[in-house]
């Protein structure tokens, strides 16, 4: 395990707080070195000014810590569970950002109604249903990232071209092949929701983008065609 990637995660968790996505320490980043199978995460209730490269702690894909002398973030099991599904992913972020979270509180999706979400995220970003309370009571964490994993199979949808997902009376959660990457996600998905929530109370009829406009500004910047960008 490089400190590069420890650095990475630093950078990205303090990201957050420079990008007003976390309030007191609710949220987290980890990285994954897939060659190792290591996780970097930030350790458990630590002040964001507290991180550094040495209180980073490092799990193996079984939860097992093999680096660091702190707790990891008690979401840790739900990264893992990403991980170890979405095998293309190599970062995962959890914040409780307000409009994001509103989502997630009402139970609602987040539907894609102009061009600003169509660059991000290709279509709705869903909302994953409640846990049960024998999946709470067994294992919180762990049968958080099992609900992620399951609706994206049930529903077919690709972790890569949807890189976020809002839980039911939770939060969201994002990812990217970078700490950085994850972090810019969820900034995009903050930002989308409160966009949503503002164009909701001028027009509470309004419909989703239409997909021929969807497929044209997803497509631009993600893909073998994409032209966005330097390249």
């Amino acid at each position: 395990m490089t400190n590069e990637l420890k650095q990475q995660v630093v950078d990205a968790n303090l990201e957050l707080v420079n990008a007003g996505l976390v309030t007191l320490t609710w949220g987290n980043v980890s990285g994954i070195d897939r060659e190792s199978g290591l996780i970097v995460i930030k350790p458990s209730g630590v002040d964001y000014d507290k991180l550094t490269v040495s209180n980073m702690v490092v799990v193996n894909l079984d939860g097992e810590v093999v680096e660091g002398d702190l707790k990891p973030s008690s979401d840790t099991k739900t990264h893992l569970e990403l991980y170890r599904k979405f095998p293309e992913i190599g970062a995962v972020v959890h914040t409780h950002s307000p409009s994001a979270t509103a989502f997630s509180q009402a139970g609602v999706g987040l539907p894609c109604l102009g061009t600003t979400h169509a660059d991000h995220f290709y279509g709705t970003v869903p909302i994953v249903r409640a846990l049960t309370a024998e999946e709470v009571a067994e294992d919180y964490e762990h049968f958080t990232g099992v609900s992620i994993v399951e609706h994206f199979e049930n529903a077919k949808i690709n972790p890569i071209e949807m890189p976020g997902t809002l839980l039911s009376h939770h939060a969201p959660f994002t990812w990217g092949k970078t700490p950085a990457k994850a972090v810019d996600n969820s900034v995009a998905l903050e930002a989308c929701a409160s966009m949503a929530l503002m164009t909701y109370q001028l027009n509470p009829d309004v419909k989703p983008i239409p997909d021929h406009i969807l497929n044209q500004h997803y497509l631009r910047k993600h893909g073998a065609n994409a032209y966005y960008g330097q390249g």
